[in-house]
């Protein structure tokens, strides 16, 4: 049996970037907070945890000592708000948002106040899933005005007859959201209204590599008999991409630690074993844990065979 590991797979620019500024903090002063799960993926975490790292979450960030506390704002990004609170604590501020994520604030800041001009004020409308970490620091740059769009179809709380600008969080599926865009016109055109620049705007914010992603799956998993998909639980990105992948490859099997390995799995007709596994995963696993999943596969049927 062979196990390819998918060289496209694991984590994304940004959060290279995130866990790349937090091991070298810890590397000088052993102790770091961060605000919330740097990378949606338990056994990251728990490495990085310990090496000194300490998850704290926005009540707790109130309660930090001033004058020696650092505190790093993770990939996917914080809302003013945050920045201004770490300030007045007087907290060393580590900012590791992703470049990607805090140019889409600042577009959307642009956007909202360019809304706040007109006459009647038009809307911010983002494409995203509510309550998730870089929503909400998109949210923050416009006041926390802005219409949070869950699915394409989610589209009553917008109110087509006044003026909108349409931005998608990074890591959405840029097939659901030209749906979306194009419901929105639908509706536009429902209130008798002209889909014209001034009126309604749709900015292309889907992160380049998250948009070439799914193609990239498509290919890996059509070339093996089995996928093993591992994510971690909190990770929406990998939700997407794990049900992408089985609708490719209807034999792929998610996992969330070695742990969950199954020696069933890998038995095909007449109990054969499969000959091709790949194994892959969202833009928040670590290539070691991909890596330590294919130690175990082989480990599992050497001891059980």
């Amino acid at each position: 049996m062979q196990i390819i590991i998918d060289d496209n797979a694991g984590f994304c620019f940004g959060v290279v970037k995130a866990i790349g500024t937090a091991e070298e903090e810890l590397s000088h002063s052993g102790s770091l907070y961060c605000l919330g799960d740097i990378v949606h993926n338990t056994a990251e975490v728990a490495r990085l945890k310990a090496k000194g790292l300490q998850v704290i979450d926005h009540g707790e960030l109130r309660n930090l000592a001033p004058g020696g506390s650092k505190v790093m704002i993770r990939a996917h990004g914080e809302p003013p708000a945050t920045y201004r609170l770490i300030d007045n604590l007087g907290l060393e501020l580590i900012d590791a948002t992703c470049p990607i994520v805090l140019a889409l604030q600042q577009r959307i800041r642009r956007g909202y106040e360019e809304m706040s001009r007109l006459e009647p004020k038009g809307q911010v409308v983002i494409f995203g899933k509510p309550g998730h970490a870089e929503v909400v620091g998109l949210c923050g740059q416009t006041e926390g005005e802005a219409v949070v769009v869950s699915s394409p179809d989610d589209v009553e709380g917008i109110d087509f007859t006044r003026p909108i600008r349409l931005y998608s969080q990074t890591t959405k599926n840029k097939e659901e959201y030209q749906r979306l865009i194009e419901n929105v016109k639908k509706g536009i055109a429902s209130c008798g209204l002209a889909v014209g620049d001034n009126h309604f705007v749709a900015y292309n914010t889907i992160c380049s590599r998250m948009a070439n992603r799914a193609t990239r799956l498509e290919e890996f998993a059509r070339g093996v008999d089995l996928v093993l998909f591992v994510s971690g639980q909190g990770s929406s990105n990998g939700h997407y991409l794990y049900d992408y992948c089985k609708s490719v490859q209807p034999n792929t099997k998610l996992v969330y630690g070695v742990e969950d390995i199954d020696r069933s799995w890998f038995l095909g007709k007449d109990a054969k074993m499969v000959e091709r596994v790949g194994i892959t995963g969202a833009t928040s696993t670590p290539r070691w844990l991909m890596e330590a999943v294919k130690e175990k596969v082989y480990g599992k049927l050497r001891v059980e065979s």
